[in-house]
């Protein structure tokens, strides 16, 4: 397993992590024999950094990582995140980040958090999301240093918000966040034309997640594929959404089919291959996924033409032209 610097936190993490949501539910029937099996499986293959958050079975997922965690004995650094207090998911341009983010609130949240993984002080703790509405007075932040200088976190970061990711940027370049979590991937390609550069600029830390646009990227969907009534991802395919991505997907399946690689492996390369990444984390739910996602860290490195090739595939699903 290769291992990069988490920009200025001072970490060095697995190029690939372990994404915990589904372990914590929301994904379908999960089984918490499967999920200890899995963190278990991808530790001993070198897995060293973990994503979870506070809204991941309200806990069940940071407890789950507590209670492997306490029968190894090597440093895994594990990233959490707090939401803000109930309301508008995304936030709205209007919502009061003194009413969303407390301190009084942030203090008590981080508090669960310690005590749910069962440790002193928090490797990362990130905002869950953001609005650039609050830009001008990311006093959340001032309240994460404070905790900080207390020892309570080491690093401090937060989750871009899916429809405006750049929103984060002022922040980076603010000095606020010592990491970011983006989506990018295959098919969301727009961090690189800022988000990413400034990420290197400012040596903040770069976790990517949904590489795999929730499973479309992996080859395994066909626009007949039904989830589970629980499953989170029956809202995120919702109307022909599905059908869309199985197509584009095949799209990609097509450049690949002299590179001897899957969709899926190349779907995690494809991330690793800008400089500013520091980690991907797939979500992985079971062993044999374990093993399937951290072997891309032993591939080699994808040839500038594929690159190009994959660069086509970008996908500006939110807007009326190009969404074929």
């Amino acid at each position: 397993m290769q291992k990069r610097k988490l920009g200025k936190a001072g970490m060095e993490v697995s190029e690939i992590g372990f994404g915990a949501w589904a372990i914590g539910g929301s994904w379908g029937p999960q089984n918490n024999q499967d999920s200890v099996a899995a963190l278990h499986k991808a530790l001993d293959l070198g897995v060293n950094f973990i994503d979870t958050a506070a809204g991941y079975g309200d806990g069940k997922s940071e407890k789950i990582i507590a209670e492997v965690l306490k029968s190894r004995n090597e440093k895994v650094i594990v990233a959490t995140k707090t939401p803000p207090v109930a309301g508008n998911w995304p936030p709205s341009p209007y919502d009061n980040v003194d009413e969303r983010y407390p301190e009084k609130y942030l203090r008590q949240n981080v508090e669960e958090r310690l005590r749910n993984l069962n440790v002193d002080c928090l490797d990362v703790l990130q905002l869950h999301t953001w609005t650039r509405a609050w830009n001008r007075n990311p006093r959340p932040f001032e309240v994460l240093r404070k905790l900080q200088a207390e020892g309570k976190i080491r690093a401090i970061g937060v989750s871009t918000p899916e429809q405006d990711q750049n929103s984060v940027i002022d922040l980076m370049r603010g000095g606020w966040v010592d990491t970011v979590q983006v989506i990018y991937s295959i098919f969301e390609q727009e961090p690189a034309a800022e988000l990413l550069p400034v990420a290197q600029e400012t040596k903040v830390g770069i976790i990517v997640r949904v590489v795999f646009d929730e499973g479309a990227l992996t080859g395994k969907f066909t626009s007949a594929t039904k989830f589970a009534s629980d499953d989170f991802r029956n809202r995120y395919f919702e109307g022909d959404r599905l059908e869309r991505a199985v197509k584009r997907a095949a799209k990609v399946q097509a450049d690949l089919s002299h590179t001897g690689l899957s969709l899926a492996e190349v779907a995690i390369k494809f991330a690793l291959m800008h400089p500013a990444v520091s980690t991907v984390i797939p979500g992985i739910r079971t062993p044999a996924q374990a093993e399937a996602n951290t072997s891309v860290s032993d591939i080699p490195g994808l040839s500038e033409e594929l690159m190009a090739k994959l660069r086509t595939h970008y996908w500006n699903r939110g807007f009326w032209y190009g969404g074929k």
